[in-house]
Parts: structure tokens; sequence; C-alpha cells
């Protein structure tokens, strides 16, 4: 669904991660075993011995979900394919025409290159992809347009698109026939399988979450929807390094390139507590409104106060301009979700829908579709689980919430990744904040980890309380020695599953 793209290739091998895929210990082991065997036979028994043992290894991990495993689509399964019959064909050939040693080196070359062989397969056969993707897109924005009287609505930002899409679709849905983009799928593919399998004759409002990787993608998307209505949610790093500067990031996750695609007679609607955002509403031209989460900006055309936040509950008064008030009780988590929900009333009322069935409509929306959720976990431990992705954002936003809680607080995550130059720096305000808020800290990837573990401890956070820990069962094993009934931990970020499992008994 990210479309192979090429940023992120590069961001991925950037990480450490991506780093060990090919210079971790196995294949520099390897290639100290083939020069060895070169002065001595034996010790290719001992390289077949290391083969066997990382493909041991690797089963147990790929039986116990150590490993993703790919989804199985046509895309998928044509690029597999491929690959194994170029690795077949290579064996062949160079069983033919080398030595036994030259045969040796030639395939353990080839096993150590394979991630990089196999990007470039992967890439390679881009160019037949993107004919593909431009066709269903073609196809899509031609079924959009038989639709003359769908009113659509773009979301974009950095963060908080899904839960603001999620909960706009439940609002909207009290008074309107509705369609919106599954969970996470903001991509031009994604969007385009929506419309031509989803979209009917009967629907009046399609809700499209838009997300970018590079300078024009949402132009892309909003060429192929044409929205009425847009909504920027909040600006900030995420992404930085696959969209190569602040500026482009600007653009399009910034919500610049929306904008500009918007009619005459569209709405701008912005999250007046980021900055970004407030940049952006000051350049529009077009109608425009404005949220904040408190009476902090006196063009806000809805703000928040009264907020009250409780385990699995948040309450607030929403107040416009006009000193209309209502009372908005939902079930979900953390202090920022009154800025989506504030987003979506805004666009409600814009629409025609009363506070009083806004009020009623909100009672629908589910605590999954803030994207966080709380369980009873394992030996009476309250799980906080934010594990599908995470942002600079959106971290230090679940830390806050955190503060809530009674007893000890623990948070796992990894390092976030595609930050370009800001990621120290943002890696060093997030282990600020953690020892602000946590007793223990778990960090599952090694590239910031320093950066973390420095702020921390400058910030009085005893150092064998930060930890760097990669393998879910050790990670459970800390855990449970350390927290007893009533702590609350943080699964913040792609954690390994089988952790989630563990912790949920």
């Amino acid at each position: 669904m990210k479309d192979y793209h090429i940023g992120r290739f590069r961001a991925h091998f950037e990480t450490q991660k991506g780093k060990r895929l090919v210079f971790s210990g196995y294949p520099l082991l390897k290639i100290a075993l083939l020069f060895l065997t070169l002065s001595s036979f034996y010790f290719l028994y001992v390289l077949l011995l290391v083969y066997l043992a990382e493909s041991i290894i690797f089963v147990r991990a790929f039986v116990g979900r150590g490993y993703k495993k790919p989804v199985i689509t046509s895309k998928t399964t044509l690029l597999i394919c491929v690959v194994l019959v170029i690795s077949a064909i290579f064996l062949f050939t160079t069983w033919g025409i080398l030595s036994i040693n030259g045969f040796i080196f030639a395939i353990l070359t080839f096993d150590v290159l394979a991630p990089v062989i196999i990007s470039l397969i992967v890439l390679l056969f881009q160019p037949v992809f993107v004919a593909i993707r431009i066709a269903i897109l073609n196809r899509a924005k031609n079924a959009l347009r038989k639709h003359s009287k769908l009113r659509v609505i773009g979301i974009t930002g950095s963060y908080g698109k899904t839960a603001t899409k999620e909960f706009l679709a439940t609002i909207v849905a009290s008074k309107f026939n509705v369609l919106s983009t599954p969970e996470h799928k903001n991509s031009e593919m994604g969007i385009a399988q929506t419309i031509l399998r989803a979209l009917k004759p009967e629907h009046e409002i399609f809700i499209v979450e838009m997300g970018a990787y590079s300078k024009g993608g949402i132009q892309l998307l909003c060429d192929m929807t044409k929205p009425e209505i847009g909504i920027v949610t909040g600006v900030n790093e995420q992404h930085l390094a696959t969209f190569g500067s602040m500026e482009h990031l600007l653009s399009a996750e910034g919500g610049q390139e929306l904008l500009a695609a918007l009619p005459s007679y569209g709405l701008l609607v912005v999250n007046g507590d980021n900055q970004y955002c407030l940049d952006l509403y000051k350049k529009a031209e077009v109608n425009k409104k404005m949220y904040t989460a408190s009476k902090t900006n006196i063009q806000a055309d809805i703000w928040a106060e009264e907020i009250s936040i409780k385990p699995g509950n948040l309450d607030f008064m929403a107040i416009n301009q006009k000193r209309e008030a209502g009372h908005i009780a939902v079930h979900v988590l953390g202090k920022q979700q009154a800025q989506n929900l504030l987003a979506a009333i805004l666009v409600a009322q814009y629409l025609g829908i009363t506070m009083e069935e806004i009020i009623d409509a909100c009672r629908n929306i589910k605590p999954e579709q803030a994207g966080m959720t709380m369980k009873n976990g394992i030996h009476g431990i309250t799980i906080i689980d934010a594990s599908y992705s995470a942002n600079p954002d959106g971290v230090y936003a679940d830390l806050e919430y955190l503060k809530i809680f009674y007893g000890k607080k623990i948070i796992v995550m990894p390092c976030l990744i595609e930050l370009g130059t800001k990621s120290s720096e943002i890696h060093k305000r997030i282990g600020k904040k953690i020892a602000e808020v946590c007793d223990m800290a778990i960090i599952t990837t090694g590239a910031k980890f320093e950066e973390i573990r420095s702020a921390a401890a400058e910030n009085h956070m005893p150092a064998n309380k930060i930890l760097l820990c990669g393998n879910p069962q050790e990670i459970f094993h800390e855990i449970t020695a350390f927290c007893s009934a009533g702590d609350v931990i943080l699964l913040e970020g792609r954690v390994p599953g089988e952790l989630i499992s563990l912790l949920n008994g």
C-alpha cells in the first residue's frame, strides 16, 4: 500500500535494523569462514553449520511470529517468484562455470547482499507498477466523476488524520450516507481501491484520509478526489527523511497542496494549536475555520473547556464563537483526542448537523477509533496499546496521558524513524519526557537509544531503568519482574506482536 517508495527504502537502510540486514554478525562470520576455507577445506563444514543454525533460528522466529510475513497479493506474489527465479538462475549458472571455492564465494556474496539485490529487483519493477498504478488511479478518478453530487472531505497532516477521519465519519453518518477510507489506507492506491470497490450511488459524503511521502503526493490525491473541504490536523517532523526537507513536507502533509486544490467555495479547517497550521491559515484565501484545545486564539471558531480525562473516558465542553456549548463525552483515551473531535464537530456543524445530534452521535465512537486502547493485562497490569504507529507529538501526548494513572508507569517503544536531521533532537525530548513520567523505559531498537538514555539520565532517571531490548521474551520478563497489579504499560509504536500477546495473557 506504500508503493515501495524509494525514500522509505533509503530511510529503512539508514536505521540500525536496516543496517543489520547487511552488516550484522552473520555475514561477517560467513566471510571470515570463507577465507579460512581457502586455507583448509574442513572450514566448509563449519560454514555449513552456520547456515544450518541460521536456518533453525529463522524457522523458530518465523513460527513464533518473530518475523513479519508478507501479505500475499498479486504484487508480492510476482516479486517473490521473480526473486526465486533469479536466485535459481544464479545458483545453476555459477555452479556450472566456477570451481567449488569460486561457487562458495559466489553464493556467499549473493547471500550477504541479498537484501540489496532484492530491493533492486523490487525497484526495477517500479516502472511496471507505476504504469498499473496510473491506470487504476485514472479508473478511480473517472468513477468518482460519475458521482456529481458527492461531497468530498480531505484530511491530511503528520498526525491525527485517522482519528479525525473516524470521529467525523461516525458523527456525519448520523445524518448522511457516508463512505470513508478504511483504517490507515491513505495512499493513492488505498484511496483508489476504496473508490472502485466501495463507492455506491447512494453515498453522499466521501471522507478521505490523505498521506504522502514526497512533495506533490497530496496534490495527486486531490486531483483524483477533488475535495470540497480540507482538514489539516497537525504537522511535525514525521517522515522528514522521506520528504527530504521541511519545505517539501509542508507542501504535502503541511496542507499547502490541499489548500491549493480547494474550490473557491470550499472550506479549510486547521488545528490552531499547531504553528505550521496557523501559518497555513493566515495564507488561506478561501473560507476557513480553526479549532483549538483551549481558548488560546481569539480567531478560533470552536474550542474546548472543562476538559476532564479519566482512564477510558474524555469529557469536555465544545464552545463556538456564538457561545453555543455542547457537553461531549466519549470513550477514548488521551487529552489530544479533544483536538481531533473538535475538528470533526466543526465540519459536522458546517454540514448542517446540530450540536444535539453531534452529542448523540459521539456516543457511538469506539475507543479503537482513536488509535489507542486500554486492556487488562496479565497479573492485573493495565495495558495502554498505541502500537500501530508513532510520531513525536503522539509520543508526548501519550506520555502525558500516563500521568493520570497510579502505580508504576512503563513505556515500551522503538526509536522513531524517518525524522531526518531532527531525529537526535526529537529523541532527546522524548527521553526528557520519559524521565518526567515513567519509572522504566524499554526501547526496542537502538538507532537513537543513546539520545533517549542520556536525556532521561540527565533528568534523574536511573540508568538501570532505561533498557535497550528487542527480544519479546526478555521484555516480558523485565516487565513482569518489575510490575504488579495496578501498574500501567504504554506500548508506543510498532512493538513486537509476540510481546502484545504475552502481556494480554
